[in-house]
């Protein structure tokens, strides 16, 4: 199996040159975005997961797998990036929960960027989506006015898996079919019903010999934690052991595999979290039991990939389709039933005993102990811009791939998707919006023409809530929530410490001098906030 080289990261101003015309393709590929939500790095059975995820699994043997993938930190700012190739605060979402009504903090996606399904739509595609939006609850703001032809949604950031119940307080979740209100239709669960409808939106224009576009935003493992039991039982008893045990084993999988350094050690537990052994036996039966229900959600979602792919290729669309199968975010901490703003509502609403775990009104979350499991070997998880919560699991499949089955060790980002599938597709990016595109096109590694996405002086840049991310090459400068005084960022090198654990600033000083440099201009051109208030979206 062969290895590409460890690329460095995305330029803080680089752009699609307007005048150079991306390369067309014969046959302008489908386009297809797999997005699972909060799925942590190490659970794909092609990673080296116990879970069972055979249809991801075939994706990867015939594509690329992309080992240092990272997304933004959390789900909305992930959706804003991912589908507008550009900043979050440029897209709008600077932060996920609030919006102050300020430049870059909206909480909608803005004119300042045009979106991919708008792009290509207007380039003769199809566009269709089916899943999670979080990206502006307006009827301007909504998929059917961003550029998706059919588009059924869920608005906010989470929903029920089986009803139209909030699991975020008020009443019911609010959801559209092609801009218009509607509801859930009761006892459907998430994950298939949203491949039925991408399945229902292809299918109308089948055979008229236009590409599509399909952007299916699975709400799957989300929390809350429900699913079949004919999905989750099969994975009882294998976390009897705890969340560090399976860290542990997690770490060893990922190494067997090659995706991880044979000397790459654990960095300690987020010191919120309570060893396993200091448990009694009834708490440890019940987090073994959240734990099962993730797996089980894992297993279904993969499940219902499967059928999707299956009925691309009954229809003969299979071999002309681009496949790209990624997670929002790294794995999830959250657990709002028991903290936060929604746990009032939650205790109220529904029923977290451990027989009822899984059904549909339950609100189970498996928290940060096993998020930690998931995001093994990296630091943290999601929410965090350590490695832990930015670092997620990316395949790319599809016509045109002269690399089958090839791990890419160096750094992508999903700031590099959308310039990749306007080339594919032989679209050009408008030169009149003030804001060009951030990413570079990955269309020449996956024709097999390079082996990096990114020279060595590219820079990457992210922030959302004090959370910022400045990346150049193997180093790294981070700060963990506000405020955004420099006197608290760190500087790690990722080279030989993946876990983020030695800080290198009174090393290398010059080096940090640098990024900071970096940081200052980045803050400027997205009027980043030092902290922010305002109403929930």
């Amino acid at each position: 199996m062969k290895t590409c080289l460890i690329a460095a990261l995305i330029p803080l101003f680089f752009a699609c040159s307007p005048d150079k015309k991306p390369a067309q393709t014969p046959a302008r590929p489908n386009i297809i975005i797999l997005l699972a939500d909060d799925l942590g790095y190490a659970d794909l059975g092609c990673f080296g997961s116990d879970i069972a995820t055979p249809n991801i699994d075939r994706l990867a043997a015939s594509g690329l797998v992309f080992t240092r993938f990272h997304t933004a930190a959390t789900c909305a700012p992930t959706r804003a990036m991912l589908l507008s190739g550009n900043d979050n605060h440029i897209a709008g979402m600077g932060s996920q929960f609030r919006k102050t009504g300020e430049w870059g903090y909206e909480g909608h996606l803005t004119d300042r960027i045009a979106t991919i399904p708008q792009l290509l739509r207007d380039n003769g595609y199809h566009t269709y989506m089916a899943g999670k939006w979080h990206l502006g609850a307006a009827p301007e703001f909504n998929p059917h006015s961003k550029g998706f032809e059919q588009s059924f949604a869920l608005l906010p950031g989470a929903g029920n898996h089986y009803d139209n119940k909030s699991v975020l307080g008020g009443t019911v979740s609010r959801y559209t079919e092609n801009g218009e209100p509607t509801d859930w239709p009761q006892g459907a669960y998430s994950t298939q019903f949203y491949t039925d409808k991408l399945i229902e939106y292809i299918g109308r224009n089948k055979g008229d010999g236009k590409p599509f576009f399909a952007y299916a935003a699975f709400t799957s493992p989300h929390w809350p934690l429900q699913v079949d039991s004919a999905y989750w039982t099969k994975y009882q008893g294998r976390y009897d052991s705890g969340y560090e045990a399976l860290r542990q084993e997690n770490l060893r999988r990922l190494q067997k595999t090659g995706f991880i350094q044979p000397d790459a050690v654990l960095p300690p537990l987020h010191p919120g979290i309570a060893p396993w052994d200091s448990l009694t036996a009834d708490q440890q039966r019940t987090e073994a039991r959240k734990m099962e229900l993730y797996a089980g959600m894992v297993d279904n979602l993969d499940h219902n990939i499967g059928r999707l792919i299956q009925y691309l290729k009954e229809i003969g669309e299979y071999d002309n389709t681009l496949i790209v199968f990624m997670s929002d975010n790294g794995a999830a901490g959250e657990d709002f039933f028991y903290k936060g703003q929604f746990a009032e509502y939650a205790q109220a609403n529904f029923n977290n005993d451990y027989d009822n775990m899984g059904k549909p009104n339950s609100y189970v979350s498996y928290g940060p102990q096993w998020a930690e499991a998931g995001s093994a070997p990296f630091r943290y998880y999601k929410e965090y811009t350590t490695e832990g919560g930015t670092t997620a699991p990316m395949i790319i499949t599809g016509p045109g791939i002269k690399r089958p089955h090839e791990m890419v060790n160096g750094f992508a980002s999903l700031l590099d998707l959308a310039p990749t599938f306007y080339e594919l597709a032989g679209v050009y990016y408008p030169d009149t919006l003030a804001y060009p595109l951030k990413g570079r096109s990955m269309a020449p590694l996956l024709a097999g023409n390079s082996d990096v996405i990114h020279p060595d002086t590219d820079v990457y840049t992210f922030e959302q809530s004090g959370h910022l991310v400045i990346r150049q090459g193997d180093w790294k400068l981070v700060n963990e929530g506000y405020p955004l005084d420099t006197a608290r960022f760190r500087l790690f090198n990722l080279a030989g410490d993946l876990g983020e654990t030695v800080d290198l600033s009174d090393r290398y000083p010059e080096k940090r001098a640098e990024l900071l440099r970096i940081w200052a201009a980045y803050r400027a051109e997205c009027r980043i906030l030092d902290g922010e208030a305002g109403e929930l979206d």
